[in-house]
């Protein structure tokens, strides 16, 4: 078995489902958060992790037991669609609770652990988006955008420390949460023309990577966004 846990959010569905069984495929003890406490692969936990005194209560009872954490996945996320000239504050920021104020939270909680293991990564779940202007997504792409910057801040402050943050920023991946949009007629042939790989990518291929990242544990490479779009976000 990998040495250490690896938390992960949002484990119960789509990517973060993926990235537990990716995980713990590759030998290492799972902990997964969600709202429902799921988890396809080592420990589920119940974790809204918009509630920061339970995201608190759940990273100190994960502290209470003496197995290190190497790492932790930032992959809970929500999404929202709205006309920017009539979007309502409220989904705003309910968007920003989980894509971004969620990533900092745990990531704070995550570093005494992570430091005292003698340094790990932190891998961000951002998107493609976060370079795009969508319309009808302002909150989705700021929060993805966000990501980017706080994977860059964490990173400067905790190399010293051997911890090493890093941003893989999916583009179009079906899942159970887009799953029949994206397989619409009129959006499948759009997509294809749209990226150059001629098709969406999948949970499989987003777990694989972050896995690989952890396997390869390169503490020099820290701040970096991985696109993995298939080639759609330099697509001109």
């Amino acid at each position: 078995m990998s040495e250490g846990r690896i938390i992960v959010t949002g484990a119960s569905k789509g990517l973060g489902a993926a990235t537990a069984r990716a995980l713990g495929e590759a030998g290492y003890e799972v902990v997964g958060l969600s709202r429902t406490g799921d988890c396809p692969a080592g420990r589920g936990i119940v974790c809204d992790m918009t509630d920061e005194a339970a995201v608190k209560t759940v990273f100190a009872d994960i502290a209470s037991d003496p197995t290190p954490v190497a790492g932790l996945v930032n992959n809970a996320g929500a999404h929202g669609q709205s006309a920017s000239a009539e979007i309502e504050i409220a989904d705003y920021e309910r968007v920003m609770a989980l894509n971004a104020t969620a990533v900092v939270v745990a990531s704070r909680e995550a570093y005494p652990l992570l430091k005292r293991a003698g340094g790990g990564l932190i891998v961000n779940m951002g998107s493609v988006f976060d370079k795009l202007g969508v319309r009808e997504h302002l909150a989705y792409c700021v929060s993805k955008a966000a990501v980017g910057a706080i994977t860059r801040c964490l990173a400067v402050e905790w190399a010293g420390d051997g911890i090493s943050v890093v941003n893989v920023a999916p583009g179009y991946v079906e899942t159970d949460f887009n799953r029949d949009f994206m397989q619409r007629d009129s959006v499948k042939r759009w997509l294809e023309r749209r990226i150059p790989a001629g098709r969406t990518g999948t949970p499989e291929e987003v777990a694989g990577l972050v896995a690989a990242l952890f396997d390869m544990r390169t503490p020099y490479l820290t701040g970096e966004t991985i696109y993995l779009d298939g080639g759609h976000g330099m697509h001109h």
